[in-house]
């Protein structure tokens, strides 16, 4: 039976889906931003006139957009919203959080457990993930790229949409068939959402064409989508809900978060005694926060020591246990 499985990190919680030991869904959070079902008393800071949406500004004083804006909403005015979507960071620029008017009670962000059991799915939290597994799947959001036999898939995100490109050197319908199942699960293990644009190898037959859309069809079929057909030029366009980053968006766009937050969790999994010496990039010291360090520190009990090493990729930082 598939499952989720819940790690609470430092500055980071994360959920992979397991099923008969493969890794079948992941997803990544981190706290102190706007999430969607977020509920809060929020300041509306603009307004165009006559128009139904703004944009609010929240305590923690981040900003989202805001639609459905009741008529006599002004500039300076209250408003009790929910948040729909999370913010995303893109090339070149950030895109705000999304809310809208509610009557429901305050509430904070749901919780990954929250979230996923409201979906009908079955999660715990547990210490510590089994080994590689998030690293497998954190490695090919980082990379953007996942192969299979005779071909691979490239992942980007752009403003308009998440791409991936199809290449290999098998024939073309060859070529696109085989990229069906990796790309399906690779859709979920980046938990992608919103508009998702394939760029198969070009198939001039439509018999060839409606082979692949079959095929597909059946490896998304328990994945809600909509789906276009693939057109002359082996284009494919996925529309999915989006409520949240990807991994591809949170690791790929953020990426010296991310690489921060992985050396911690590296960090906290050291057995060995000693004080934890973390050896990395300046720019991944720079981005720690001092309490994720003091929470490093309580978790392990450990004292804690940074070095840095700025000929070490930001990916390539380490832990070690070493005398106190």
């Amino acid at each position: 039976m598939a499952e989720w499985l819940i790690e609470n990190g430092i500055g980071e919680n994360r959920a992979i889906k397991i099923d008969n030991g493969d890794l079948i869904g992941a997803r990544i959070e981190w706290p102190g931003m706007l999430a969607a079902g977020q509920v809060e008393d929020a300041r509306l800071v603009s307004r165009a006139a006559g128009s139904a949406r703004g944009k609010a500004e929240f305590a923690s004083g981040e900003e989202a957009l805001v639609d459905r804006l009741p008529r006599d909403a002004s500039e300076g005015a209250l408003l009790r919203l929910e948040v729909t979507r999370a913010m995303f960071s893109e090339k070149g620029r950030v895109k705000l959080a999304q809310a809208r008017p509610t009557t429901k009670s305050v509430a904070p962000a749901p919780t990954l457990a929250q979230t996923l059991s409201a979906a009908g799915e079955t999660a715990r939290v547990v210490h510590q993930f089994p080994k590689n597994a998030w690293e497998d799947v954190w490695s090919d959001a980082w990379s953007g790229l996942i192969d299979f036999a005779g071909g691979s898939l490239h992942f980007s995100t752009t403003p308009a949409m998440t791409l991936v490109d199809v290449d290999g050197t098998l024939p073309a319908r060859e070529l696109a068939l085989a990229a069906v199942i990796p790309l399906a699960g690779a859709i979920r293990r980046f938990d992608l959402g919103g508009s998702v644009g394939i760029d198969f190898p070009s198939l001039p037959e439509k018999a060839d064409r409606r082979a692949v859309d079959v095929v597909l069809a059946d490896a998304l079929a328990d994945w809600p989508h909509e789906r276009t057909a693939m057109n002359g030029f082996g284009f494919v366009q996925i529309v999915s809900r989006l409520e949240r980053p990807s991994l591809l968006h949170r690791v790929g766009q953020g990426r010296v978060g991310a690489a921060a937050r992985l050396l911690l969790r590296r960090a906290e999994a050291i057995s060995d005694p000693g004080a934890l010496l973390i050896t990395c990039h300046p720019a991944i010291k720079a981005r720690f926060k001092a309490e994720w360090l003091d929470e490093l520190g309580r978790r392990t009990g450990r004292d804690v020591r940074i070095e840095t090493d700025p000929t070490l990729a930001l990916e390539a930082g380490f832990a070690q246990a070493i005398a106190p």
